[in-house]
């Protein structure tokens, strides 16, 4: 009797109600993927294989699969909300092993780690004191304490160096001479205590795409460096690296270590048009306070200080896995990773396939409650059909019975 297929057929509606009750009761958790139950036939197989006029014994849960499709992004107010627009799991520790998880509702613990509600430390490229990230691996601590000046080392002047300008006959550079000097420019620099210099830079045309520099710090003379630096340009406008010396130059500020600066004209032109420094960077800053964190898209994380000038503190880590619906679930959105998943690939945002990533935002859950509605009334209708067979087969039981 179909006794026993029907209530197959019913423990499997049963299921599928639970896995949509499931799906149901998280759709508004941020990084959830819903589960989607996927039933198999059932059939006695002996040695000798399936009788074509076996009718089967009922179905079962093959398995419930976890679908990976894209959540809505939806923005927040908080930097550390992160979201993975893409491809992607955020990596986790978790008591020493490590966990992957979608969810990117993140903050700062007492000692200043990036964690979750879970108090799992989001695990990122670690960076170096110059700001660089390495392929080193760890959970990130944020420093909020006042950051150490960085005395000034590397210059970098892009501008515009008049190619109409009158050559001038003078000798030496003078800079209570305007007559003896073309355009003038200043940058401040700093040395390691954290104090300013203002470094003045003079030109002096001296023949045809043919100039000289030197520079003044605090207003002393003589000029540095001793010989001037010598710029030089194409007859496109470009700068002409073999006919450009740009020595550095040295020079010890009063109670702070002694400090040479070098200099890039690389991105310098010569055109037909008026003197105009377009970019003068360097690389030093004063003592500065926190003022908070950014992360751009492709998983940078820079500390804010007030001196103006971020400093990368690390990038967010993205794995990837060949077969996401390997995974395990642990609860508390997280995954782990299994032999069936494959091993994973870490890598940076926007690379390798990776997603992109998304600060001031959280990924919704990929719930459609519409659609999980009619999958109830169907999972229903399933249930109450397989209880009609069983009471169908009941009335035929009984009809036997009663024959005499």
């Amino acid at each position: 009797m179909p006794f026993r297929t029907a209530i197959s057929g019913m423990r499997a509606a049963q299921t599928n109600l639970e896995t949509i009750g499931n799906n149901v009761a998280n759709a508004n958790t941020s990084g959830f993927k819903q589960g989607r139950a996927e039933f198999a036939d059932i059939y006695a197989v002996s040695q000798t294989g399936i009788s074509s006029n076996t009718p089967g014994n009922g179905v079962t849960v093959a398995q419930i699969s976890q679908q990976f499709g894209q959540g809505n992004i939806a923005t927040t107010d908080n930097v550390l909300d992160l979201a993975i627009d893409g491809e992607g799991f955020f990596v986790l520790e978790d008591g020493g092993s490590r966990v992957y998880s979608r969810a990117g509702a993140f903050g700062l613990d007492d000692e200043g780690y990036i964690v979750n509600a879970q108090d799992q430390r989001l695990i990122t490229y670690q960076a170096d004191e110059n700001g660089n990230v390495t392929g080193a691996e760890g959970s990130l601590q944020l420093s909020s304490s006042t950051s150490s000046p960085l005395a000034s080392s590397s210059l970098t002047l892009d501008l515009n160096l008049d190619a109409n300008a009158t050559p001038i006959t003078a000798t030496a550079i003078d800079p209570t001479d305007a007559s003896t000097y073309n355009n003038t420019s200043s940058m401040t620099v700093y040395d390691s205590l954290g104090n300013s210099h203002l470094a003045t830079f003079y030109y002096q045309k001296t023949g045809a795409n043919a100039w000289e520099s030197q520079v003044s710090i605090d207003g002393a003379t003589p000029l540095i460096p001793a010989t001037p630096q010598a710029l030089g340009f194409t007859t496109a406008g470009a700068l002409d690296a073999g006919a450009t010396t740009t020595a550095p130059i040295s020079f010890t500020p009063a109670g702070a270590d002694p400090m040479t600066l070098t200099f890039d004209y690389t991105g310098s032109t010569q055109y037909g048009s008026q003197f105009s420094p377009q970019s003068m960077t360097q690389n030093g800053h004063p003592i500065g306070t926190f003022s908070g964190i950014n992360i751009d898209g492709d998983g940078i994380i820079s500390a804010n200080y007030t001196f103006g000038q971020p400093q990368v503190q690390g990038q967010v880590i993205l794995s990837r896995f060949n077969n996401p619906q390997g995974l395990v679930q642990l609860g508390d959105n997280a995954w782990v990773e299994t032999a069936a998943s494959g091993a994973h690939f870490n890598s940076a945002p926007n690379a390798s396939g990776i997603g992109s990533l998304r600060s001031g935002a959280l990924e919704d859950s990929n719930v459609d409650l519409t659609e999980q509605l009619v999958e109830m009334i169907v999972a229903q209708r399933n249930f109450q059909a397989n209880a009609q067979v069983i009471t169908t087969a009941d009335t035929i039981t009984q009809t036997i019975i009663n024959i005499r």
